[in-house]
């Protein structure tokens, strides 16, 4: 199996490295203020254009790089070695808009792939979080379109965004369908913005929608097919949430690594020391599994696996990106000592941040339950061998 990369992929690559650089120096007032300047959004937008890095999992025809699901990891690997979630200046719409009608492709998507318009994901609430078929928010049917109530929480980018993508029950049925609603629609407000471990570049607002008017035009994709358009988006979310934890362990690791070589104590640098050694030399083994399984998944994701079977392999990777991700940047706070404690320490703001990637889309044991159910149904060869399996 050929691992490396193409010339494309390098140059690709490169550029995400480019951009994570040029964000880079903006990590410490962003923590400090939790957030940026819109100038400063506004000058980062223009570089992300630049470097041809917009909208990287749209199609091309409307404007978006068109990438494969692999390239896509690869600039998110660049990408997620910024602290202070900075890699969601590089916006990225929600894969569920590949479902809009033409219509809702002039509106909303193109709009959303030159960085004029955002949007934001809402769908759990505060009873449905792992599980959300619970939802409760319902969008009743009046004869000219409908009328959604409920609310939304940890809708990130809520603060920014200026149109929401809402899962909602139409009918007694309460047939799951996602809704493309203008922030500015009347109905729609924040309740309020929580605070949270992490100082991301943007929030995540909690939304109540009260008898929220929209048309059937708002319907995206079709009605009842929310469930599994947001189903494919988190599969592929899971895997980049993988990439950039790879990422952030590399940067952790090279931090480490740095002042492990510079650092005296006792009369010589910290990593002559042997438990440093091992620290490090583990940090690096856990880099190298969780990039290779995380790059393997991709492009048998790219390559046509099933469905069912990506949706079991991306919680795969995540789980042990996310959860190997937390062990090295734990063991790089270890290295740094007391100054891995100090917020203008990367590090320090690796910790707080790596921490929620074993959360969102999908808890570490909601992941467990899905590989351990395509174990339950389909066995181990899929799981534990890469795709297409060879002829018997």
């Amino acid at each position: 199996m050929d691992s490396s990369y193409t010339p494309a992929q390098a140059e690709l690559k490169w550029r995400a490295s480019e951009l994570a650089k040029h964000i880079m120096p903006y990590e410490q007032h962003c923590d400090e203020h939790e957030g940026l300047p819109d100038e400063v959004l506004a000058e980062l937008a223009g570089h992300v254009l630049e470097l041809r890095l917009n909208a990287i999992n749209m199609p091309a025809e409307w404007g978006g790089q068109g990438l494969c699901v692999l390239d896509q990891v690869l600039v998110q690997e660049e990408l997620g070695q910024l602290t202070n979630a900075l890699w969601d200046v590089v916006w990225r719409p929600a894969n569920a808009l590949r479902a809009a009608d033409r219509a809702q492709v002039e509106r909303y998507v193109r709009p959303a792939v030159r960085g004029e318009r955002r949007d934001c994901y809402a769908v759990t609430e505060e009873g449905a979080g792992s599980d959300f078929t619970g939802i409760r928010t319902v969008a009743v049917p009046d004869g000219e379109g409908f009328r959604i109530s409920g609310q939304k929480w940890f809708v990130t980018v809520g603060d920014t965004a200026d149109f929401l993508i809402v899962m909602a029950g139409v009918g007694p049925e309460r047939e799951p369908t996602l809704f493309l609603v203008d922030r500015d629609t009347p109905g729609v407000r924040v309740e309020r913005t929580p605070r949270y471990m992490h100082a991301f570049v943007y929030k995540h607002p909690i939304f109540t929608l009260e008898d929220v008017a929209v048309g059937p035009e708002a319907v995206l994709g079709d009605v009842g097919t929310g469930a599994e358009l947001t189903r494919e988006w988190f599969v592929e979310e899971r895997l980049m949430i993988a990439a950039r934890a790879a990422g952030a362990a590399e940067r952790a690791l090279s931090e480490a690594s740095e002042w492990a070589r510079t650092r005296r104590q006792f009369g010589r640098p910290l990593i002559d020391n042997q438990m440093i050694q091992a620290m490090l030399a583990d940090a690096a083994m856990d880099i190298v599994t969780m990039r290779a399984l995380t790059y393997q998944v991709a492009a048998e994701c790219d390559a046509g696996m099933p469905r069912k079977l990506v949706h079991a392999k991306a919680a795969m990777a995540k789980t042990v990106a996310s959860e190997a991700a937390g062990r090295v940047v734990d063991r790089a706070v270890q290295i740094f000592g007391g100054r891995g404690y100090m917020r203008e320490y990367p590090v320090e703001r690796l910790y707080r941040d790596i921490r929620v990637d074993r959360i969102w889309e999908g808890t570490s044991e909601i992941q467990r339950l899905i590989v351990s159910n395509e174990i339950s149904k389909r066995g181990i060869q899929g799981l534990v061998r890469p795709w297409p399996l060879p002829a018997p």
